[in-house]
């Protein structure tokens, strides 16, 4: 795997400010055992969420849930591990990184698998393929999965790639603008730079990858609020059944909750296994994916990588699933 540009101090610097922030509004994990405090990450990598919210699935299950939006796992990640939240989503590759440092941590779910990843180039710009990405920029959020999949896309082409940081919200603005030659980025930003560049987007598959949507919870949270956890997760699937049915309610609730429209949603929710599980390769894919951040500059090389199995919990899912 080639080496990709990193900034871990600007992107520390960034997420302490995330965090300073969650701590001035108040934003912690709640006393009340039947309270959960939930970060979610706006993608539609974890739909369950707003269309259980939208539906009464919570309610009827009898757990609160308060959400707290964030734009990337990494970010919200970092709140978790300050025990800002009960509960958070994030993909694979920054829990792999992530679970390095916050060893309390446990992974309790795999929400939804999705391997409609895409680099987005301009046709524009001369790119057809993965071959023309050679010496060219492709911007996205550095330390997320959608940098690990660009990274692996290139790297399966035998080309090095050259990734510089691009936040989700400017992805638009990235390549609309030229700022970039591509942008590699999740949804439901994705589906907004290709809606932005129209013809000129080409979409570029490649690589192995394909992304866990993970869910995480703290150590405190198992503890103390196991009864509501497995109501949480209750409430899950039962989203999980209207998003694999594609209703116009759970279409309605995803694209209410993303900004994109309806008929994209339906579009896009195709692409994803909304199964609730946790898979028996998750182990090792997490353990590759943080030999990959060491390279990037994200994980300590002398740091030990956990045992990953030992940090997954499924006790909360539907049949332990």
């Amino acid at each position: 795997m080639k080496t990709a540009v990193f900034r871990p101090l600007a992107l520390a610097v960034a997420l302490t400010a995330v965090v300073a922030s969650l701590a001035g509004c108040g934003a912690r994990e709640d006393s009340d055992p039947s309270t959960l405090t939930v970060g979610f990450v706006v993608d539609p990598s974890w739909a369950q969420i707003p269309v259980a919210q939208q539906d009464g699935y919570f309610a009827n299950h009898h757990v609160k849930v308060k959400v707290i939006d964030f734009s990337t796992g990494v970010e919200a990640l970092q709140a978790l591990a300050a025990h800002q939240v009960d509960v958070t989503t994030a993909a694979d590759v920054p829990t792999a990184a992530a679970l390095t440092r916050t060893p309390t941590v446990r992974i309790v779910g795999d929400g939804s698998r999705w391997q409609g990843s895409r680099i987005v180039a301009r046709r524009s710009a001369g790119i057809t393929s993965l071959r023309d990405l050679a010496g060219r920029s492709v911007g996205t959020p550095l330390g997320t999965s959608a940098a690990y999949f660009a990274s692996n896309a290139l790297a399966h082409t035998d080309i090095t790639d050259k990734l510089v940081q691009v936040a989700p919200q400017a992805a638009v603005t990235a390549a609309t603008q030229r700022n970039v030659d591509a942008i590699s980025i999740f949804q439901p930003y994705q589906a907004q730079v290709i809606a932005a560049l129209g013809n000129d987007a080409v979409e570029l598959a490649g690589g192995s990858y394909s992304q866990h949507s993970l869910y995480l919870a703290t150590d405190t949270a198992i503890s103390g609020k196991s009864a509501a956890l497995t109501a949480f997760f209750a409430a899950l699937n039962d989203a999980s059944g209207q998003l694999t049915s594609r209703t116009p309610a759970a279409i309605s609730a995803v694209a209410a909750a993303t900004q994109l429209s309806p008929d994209l949603i339906g579009k896009i929710l195709p692409e994803f296994d909304y199964t609730l599980q946790l898979p028996p390769d998750l182990a090792q894919v997490l353990a590759d994916q943080a030999r990959w951040a060491k390279m990037q500059g994200a994980v300590d090389p002398s740091v030990q990588l956990p045992d990953y199995g030992r940090l997954a919990d499924g006790d909360f899912l539907p049949h332990g699933k």
